[in-house]
């Protein structure tokens, strides 16, 4: 090999859902801390290409990357906690790897060979984890998707374990994610499941370097001498992850607490060219746990029954409340309520109302009724993506007086098509990665809310959608009150609009949500949790207010990356296969 990357694999074992993407985030931030740079990469074993048909009920929130990748949440985790520039090369499913060799195979280029799993399969995704190696990054996260035990994984734990061979000892790290039940019967903590899910693996070829245990009790001298001597870890090597009380943004001090940094990097020979710092990340947290504010605010979508549905928006709730130094309790509300109740008896008593993105016509006139009663009982609103475009119908049906208003999405014959089809989109037939996808300039109206927010004229964001506001119509609006406030550079497309009169109302056609941090929120978000502490303090937000934040006692943002990590970025994100 010619680069010196060091690479951590991250393996999940017992059951799903334990938190691996948390705990590798946590890992990427913590080595970041040391001064090293950091690629973070998501292996998913399902079949489809990428997530960006699935439906979100199966699959959870779409994370969409700057270089208009559809990928797993999980890397909306790795941005939140690292400097790590994620792209195509940081998230490859079974589906990809499988249709790369087939292709190839189409070709000739395997010269008339009987393709197989090894080595051919094994190959292209060792080539794969390849790509986001290099001299300029230290050490890259790998997080293999689904459970150790799981057939579609085993071409992965495979590939892993020759890559593991081919880089060689004191280059590659295992880390395995398992679970200790407790079983309050007996008011016992079991190892066994562990022991069972490390014997899988010792069976493949892979010998966990470290476990790290998900518990609800911390764990016993006794319990972690068992796991090392069972599962042949060293003992310094066995870490509890026990349930956080305050915020998933807890758990890299709970690792660092254990040296876990400090034991991975003498395992991998890395030095630290920086003393770790975490203060600005404890004055978070502390944040957190002792707000000066709080609001309350309504997430109304139509996969709102599941928590992964709208993950990143809920954390860049979170992230704007961490700004105004207050909490934000989140009212998760069904648009199959709005409609069955009505938005006054669903809604009655918030303090800020987010309508979010989706796709498909079910649940749209809830939110059409959800957006019509913000903007008459003046409720902060922030639409996102789908909420944008509910805005503008609502706006043209209710106040500009265009009855039957729609998206030719929903209602093809709708007179007053306010929403209409991409261009570039009319002649396409796949639905996989197509939308329009990824990072796009937006230029800002000067004296608008978004200019104000972000302080700036031009800004990119990200976005994921088919449709978008018909400008046959934008006159109309803007003479009754809707402001235009983002355009594309070119004027052609509209990206940000407000309603004039209303304290605070902005809907976006990207997702602003991607861009959010908890140590830096996002313009907007941070704007609209101010709007809505105003609106829960009985300040009515008003145009010129300002957000109230006092920023001599908010966490300072992190550090930015360094030259050598800019440089990394830049070569990721060229390097998708």
């Amino acid at each position: 090999m010619t680069d010196s990357t060091k690479y951590i694999f991250v393996t999940g074992g017992v059951v799903s859902s334990l938190g691996k993407g948390l705990t590798a985030a946590s890992l990427g931030m913590l080595l970041e801390g040391h001064g090293l740079n950091v690629a973070m990469q998501k292996i998913d074993p399902y079949i489809n290409v990428d997530p960006g048909t699935m439906s979100p009920f199966q699959h959870g929130e779409v994370y969409v990357t700057d270089d208009g990748a559809e990928t797993d949440l999980d890397l909306g985790h790795y941005e939140r906690f690292t400097h790590s520039r994620i792209g195509r090369a940081s998230n490859f499913t079974t589906g990809r790897v499988y249709d790369t060799v087939i292709r190839k195979e189409r070709r000739g280029d395997y010269l008339g060979k009987t393709v197989q799993v090894v080595p051919h399969i094994t190959d292209e995704i060792k080539e794969r984890i390849s790509a986001v190696s290099g001299d300029d990054i230290d050490v890259a996260v790998c997080e293999v998707g689904g459970t150790v035990g799981d057939i579609e994984g085993l071409p992965f734990l495979e590939a892993i374990r020759q890559f593991a061979l081919d880089r060689g000892r004191g280059n590659v790290l295992f880390v395995h994610l398992t679970l200790l039940p407790h079983l309050r019967a007996s008011g016992e903590m079991k190892t066994k499941p562990t022991q069972h899910s490390v014997g899988k693996l010792r069976e493949i070829g892979i010998l966990p370097d470290m476990l790290i245990c998900r518990c609800e009790q911390p764990i016993e001298d006794e319990l972690r001498d068992k796991l090392s001597l069972f599962c042949n870890v060293p003992r310094h090597s066995v870490i509890e992850e026990q349930d956080v009380e305050t915020s998933i943004y807890e758990v890299p001090l709970v690792l660092q607490q254990q040296d876990v940094d400090t034991v991975i990097m003498k395992s991998l020979g890395l030095e630290p060219t920086k003393t770790l710092e975490l203060a600005h990340w404890e004055a978070m947290i502390d944040v957190l746990r002792k707000p000066r504010h709080t609001t309350e605010i309504a997430v109304v979508g139509k996969y709102i029954e599941l928590q992964d549905a709208y993950k990143s928006i809920y954390e860049a709730l979170t992230h704007g409340g961490i700004a105004n130094g207050g909490t934000v309790k989140i009212r998760r509300v069904a648009t199959s309520e709005i409609e069955a109740d009505g938005p006054e008896a669903c809604l009655r008593g918030v303090h800020g109302v987010l309508v979010p993105g989706g796709f498909g016509e079910r649940g749209l006139e809830g939110k059409v009724q959800t957006t019509q009663w913000a903007r008459d009982h003046r409720v902060p609103f922030f639409g996102i993506c789908l909420g944008m475009q509910v805005a503008s119908v609502e706006f043209a049906r209710h106040v500009c007086g265009l009855d039957g208003a729609n998206s030719t999405e929903f209602d093809p014959d709708t007179d007053h098509p306010v929403i209409s089809l991409l261009e570039e989109q009319r002649e396409l037939t796949d639905k996989g990665g197509t939308m329009r996808l990824g990072s796009y300039p937006c230029r800002l109206k000067p004296g608008s809310l978004a200019a104000r927010a972000y302080g700036e004229s031009l800004i990119l964001e990200r976005h994921r959608h088919r449709y978008e506001f018909n400008n046959r119509f934008r006159r109309r609006l803007a003479e009754r009150g809707m402001l235009f406030s983002g355009l594309s550079p070119d004027e052609s497309l509209v990206e940000i609009v407000e309603v004039t009169d209303h304290p605070w109302f902005v809907a976006t056609q990207f997702h602003p949500e991607f861009r959010s941090k908890p140590t830096s929120a996002h313009p907007l978000f941070r704007e609209f949790v101010a709007a809505s502490i105003c609106y829960a303090e009985g300040r009515e937000p008003t145009r010129d207010a300002s957000t109230g934040q006092d920023d001599s006692e908010l966490p300072p943002p992190a550090d930015p990356p360094t030259p050598k990590a800019v440089a990394a970025r830049e070569r990721q994100e060229g390097a998708g296969i």
